[in-house]
């Protein structure tokens, strides 16, 4: 009787192993696993030659943080489309269509917060003010609210920031005075064997210091060049109030759990099917859809073009899938601001 005991017990644990397969990170195991799943995604390598301890250190938004104050509900009142781009709906706005990269550094949750601050500038300003808001200022000068810089910050601090203290102007990497006043400081890595950039590295070095100057040439001055929010707000983790919020307001901020299977992500609807957690990821969403049947939202990520579909990826909408609908958070911009301007 205990040797069948034994046997049964050996087949359940067995079992149980094989439910739990274990791919390396990273891994060509990994992508052939999932590309074989034959599921709403396909796989590819996106990272070649960094180590973990990197990509870890890319997903710095500590999830669960300070929230907004949430927003009145708006769905009820509109009709929504079935497929949104806001790159198709605001042409003039080309901050919409890039993919910014935020090197060693766990500032995700900044620039999330400035890709979609800078994109509702132009907005509600109906094309007439475009503007790069700038990471860096954000990321360096936000201090306590934040969290801890190139560590992992708070979404819901970064808009709170943008309303009371503003945010300058400032570009990607080696941009200089040409866009702005405080351009991203920490250089982009190369993610391939091959390349210009140099290797990334799992040790990310410490948040740059906060300056409250502008790079030599540019003008206005620092103070001056503050661009202002009017307001900012959590959005209800409701599908159809996210939905409302960018189709009303522009693209918004939002996280979401990372698994390593996101990691190797490609092409079509993302949804985890294996691999352990990474981190928590902020993002900026700026669309939804649906492919082949399966609802999604269309959002833009930091890691650069060689990462996923050309930077952009798409996530499974509808079911709060690793959380990416119960962290949204938003803001209006001081029009005020850009009359004389405009």
């Amino acid at each position: 009787m205990w040797q069948l005991l034994a046997t049964l017990c050996c087949l359940v644990v067995l079992t149980s192993a094989q439910s739990r397969l274990y791919f390396k990170p990273l891994s060509d195991e990994l992508v052939n696993h999932v590309n074989k799943l034959n599921t709403t995604w396909q796989a590819g390598h996106n990272f070649y030659d960094v180590d973990m301890s990197y990509v870890k250190r890319l997903c710095g938004t500590l999830l669960n943080g300070p929230k907004l104050p949430q927003r009145v509900h708006l769905a009820e009142e509109m009709d929504l489309p079935e497929n949104f781009d806001a790159r198709e709906n605001w042409p003039n706005c080309p901050t919409i269509k890039e993919i910014r990269d935020q090197g060693s550094c766990g500032s995700c949750w900044a620039f999330g917060a400035v890709e979609a601050i800078s994109d509702r500038v132009c907005i509600h300003t109906n094309g007439n003010v475009n503007v790069e808001v700038s990471a860096e200022d954000l990321l360096t000068c936000c201090h306590m609210e934040c969290g801890d810089g190139c560590n992992g910050g708070f979404p819901a601090g970064a808009w709170n920031f943008w309303t009371k203290k503003g945010l300058v102007s400032g570009g990607l990497y080696d941009s200089h005075s040409q866009i702005g006043c405080r351009p991203y400081s920490i250089p982009p890595c190369e993610h391939h064997v091959n390349g210009s950039r140099p290797p990334c590295k799992g040790e990310g070095g410490e948040t740059p210091k906060c300056s409250k100057t502008c790079e030599p040439g540019y003008s206005p001055s620092y103070k001056e060049d503050k661009h202002y929010g009017y307001s900012s707000y959590g959005v209800p983790s409701s599908e159809q109030e996210i939905m409302a919020e960018i189709y009303k307001n522009g693209p918004v901020e939002g996280a979401f759990s990372v698994y390593t299977d996101f990691l190797v992500y490609k092409s079509g609807v993302y949804q985890h099917v294996t691999g352990e957690e990474v981190g928590g990821h902020a993002i900026r969403i700026l669309g939804w859809g649906v492919e082949n049947g399966t609802p999604y939202w269309l959002a833009a990520n930091s890691w650069n073009t060689d990462w996923g579909d050309n930077g952009f990826f798409k996530i499974l909408r509808g079911q709060d899938h690793c959380g990416i609908e119960s962290e949204i958070v938003a803001g209006i911009p001081r029009t005020d601001q850009y009359w004389k301007k405009i």
